[in-house]
């Protein structure tokens, strides 16, 4: 609920600001609008929106929400904002102007250069935001953020600024187009009916096919939308092949136009939160783009971001409900409940049938956020899903992708292989590298208890070293036997009575027995070896190995020793994995 109360206010916002450039509202005014509504919707303490002066060598605030017109004068008057030459110097307004990047200061005190401390003393505000006013032509201005105190924007903040500021520069540019097309009446009158077209097929719920039929309707040429992946999400119009197989969804270099032509195709980006992850295209449209055609293309982009970020926010909502029953379900609640299955069944999960589950671990490139690389892990895994029949329930759970998926499935991707299909699918996602898939027997049932052995297989793999594949309870051998036992109280049992004085040594000490018996063992008793694989001298893995047997008591020469040993740590692996 919160979620759409919040879609709904940047609807009403946005929608303030169309019905302003539409009623023929004077620039002026457009831009108090624009700086009311960023301030009231973002919660700011002061807004100003800035724009270049005739000469294009100072920005001067146009207009404003909150600061004094004292403070507005003096600034314009004694102190504008230079435009430097280029975009890595200067204060944050110009730095944002010319490189089409937000720019911040969390505390003016500290920002060297910064010649407004005093105005901005006595208006009271210590830290600013400034981000681009971008339209298809290029930067147009500034949208600036004040706080009275000492504040660090984050990325999502700066996102929502960004976000209200795309629509802002098309609100502005409009505003402009109007003051100077009012003569044309006829042009005017036409621009705004595209508009409130779109519009309406949007609050109507018409979806993405509904926007691509109008705007095919509107320019009588084929359209096309695509997403970042390079899948179609809506057409109109004669069959067209995508003109590309997709792209990368990062921000369009600045200065890079909405509106443009393309290998012979002309395409408009759909853009949120500074991402591209849609873009509409005319392909082999005839001829250059008239103002007019041009206009609703830009129209069609805002109306498809806005859908974009009412279907982003519905799937996430869905998501949601599904991890929750995802974690209910492998924290031992009981499928057979009335309430489980029903809930199951709305979000297309059959409860009913036999299930295995998958527990997946990814590897990530390191050069962005983890987190952010198993939400896409996460997403990728859901599109999979979502081909499947009975849909498999998938999702993020603690630091994995855990899936319980039906035995018997069908759909495009529904092969035998499911976990193989599900590695192949996490490793392909933005950011990850690799995956390992571990599987559980088929159950009914006992979700829990499969998750629990497929969460194991998965741990035990992974001090095997055995990561970038699937891992099955076969292939483990005897530790794949261990964890259908279930209880890890005698496994732990087991391995202490060996292994305990070592891993109390390591505790206690910070030394590394275990590891080293384990590398030894792996190595067949090769001390060299040992010593190779753990980077230390011979002598040290020596000294390690006696110090071992002195704790525990074994002759790692003798092959029954070095057998009990090797089951222990076996032991000792599957208790840790089901844990």
């Amino acid at each position: 609920m919160e979620d759409r109360n919040e879609l709904r206010a940047w609807l009403a916002a946005i929608g303030t600001l169309t019905s302003a450039v539409n009623a023929g509202r004077g620039l002026r005014e457009v831009l108090e609008r624009v700086a009311s509504t960023a301030r009231h919707l973002l919660g700011l303490d002061f807004c100003g929106v800035l724009l270049p002066d005739a000469e294009e060598r100072n920005l001067v605030i146009a207009a404003w929400s909150g600061l004094s017109a004292t403070y507005v004068a003096r600034v314009n008057s004694d102190h504008p904002v230079p435009l430097e030459d280029d975009a890595h110097s200067g204060a944050p307004s110009s730095r944002a102007y010319r490189s089409g990047k937000p720019a911040a200061v969390s505390d003016i005190s500290r920002e060297p250069g910064f010649i407004w401390g005093g105005v901005a003393h006595d208006q009271d505000y210590r830290s600013m935001l400034s981000v681009p006013l971008v339209t298809a032509s290029g930067v147009i201005g500034t949208l600036n953020s004040y706080r009275s105190t000492v504040h660090e924007f984050d990325a999502e903040e700066t996102g929502r600024l960004q976000l209200l500021a795309e629509h802002a520069a098309i609100a502005i540019t409009s505003a402009r187009l109007v003051e100077d097309l009012r003569r044309q009446h006829q042009l005017v009158t036409r621009s705004e009916q595209i508009h409130e077209r779109l519009l309406r097929v949007a609050v109507r719920s018409g979806g993405m096919p509904g926007i691509a039929a109008a705007l095919h309707d509107l320019l009588d040429t084929a359209v096309l939308l695509q997403d970042a992946r390079g899948d179609v999400l809506a057409a109109a119009g004669p069959p067209a092949e995508p003109p590309v197989t997709g792209w990368s969804t990062a921000a369009p270099a600045p200065g890079t136009e909405l509106v443009r032509e393309q290998d012979g195709h002309v395409v408009a980006d759909v853009v949120l939160f500074g991402e591209v992850p849609a873009r509409l295209w005319l392909p082999g449209h005839p001829g250059p783009l008239s103002p007019l055609d041009r206009r609703a293309l830009e129209h069609a982009s805002v109306v498809l971001s806005l859908e974009l970020l009412r279907r982003r926010t519905a799937l996430e909502v869905e998501q949601n409900l599904r991890g929750e029953l995802l974690a209910e379900l492998v924290g031992g609640a009981d499928p057979r409940t009335d309430a489980i299955r029903h809930r199951a069944s709305l979000l297309g999960h059959d409860l009913t049938r036999a299930h295995r589950a998958l527990v997946a671990k990814i590897e990530t490139t390191g050069r962005g956020s983890a987190a952010l690389a198993l939400r896409h892990a996460a997403d990728e895994a859901n599109r999979l899903a979502s081909t499947i029949t009975p849909r498999p329930l998938v999702s993020q759970h603690q630091d994995a992708i855990v899936a319980l998926w039906p035995v018997q499935a069908s759909g495009p991707e529904a092969g035998p292989d499911a976990a193989e299909t599900l590695r192949k699918t996490l490793s392909a996602a933005v950011g990850v590298t690799s995956a390992t898939v571990a599987v559980s027997g088929p159950t009914d049932r006992e979700f829990a208890e499969v998750y629990r052995t497929a969460r194991g297989a998965l741990a035990v793999a992974a001090r095997a070293d055995r990561t970038g594949g699937v891992v099955t309870l076969d292939g483990l051998g005897v530790a794949g036997l261990l964890l259908q036992l279930g209880d890890p109280g005698p496994l732990r049992g087991y391995a202490d009575r060996t292994l305990g004085p070592l891993i109390r040594h390591d505790e206690q000490h910070g030394t590394a027995l275990v590891a080293t018996l384990r590398a030894h063992l792996t190595h067949r008793l090769d001390r060299q070896a040992t010593a190779q694989a753990l980077l230390v001298h011979p002598n040290t893995i020596s000294q390690r190995l006696r110090r071992i047997e002195a704790l525990t008591g074994l002759d790692l020469r003798d092959p029954t020793a070095a057998v009990e040993a090797r089951s222990a740590l076996t032991v000792l692996d599957v208790a840790h994995g089901l844990s």
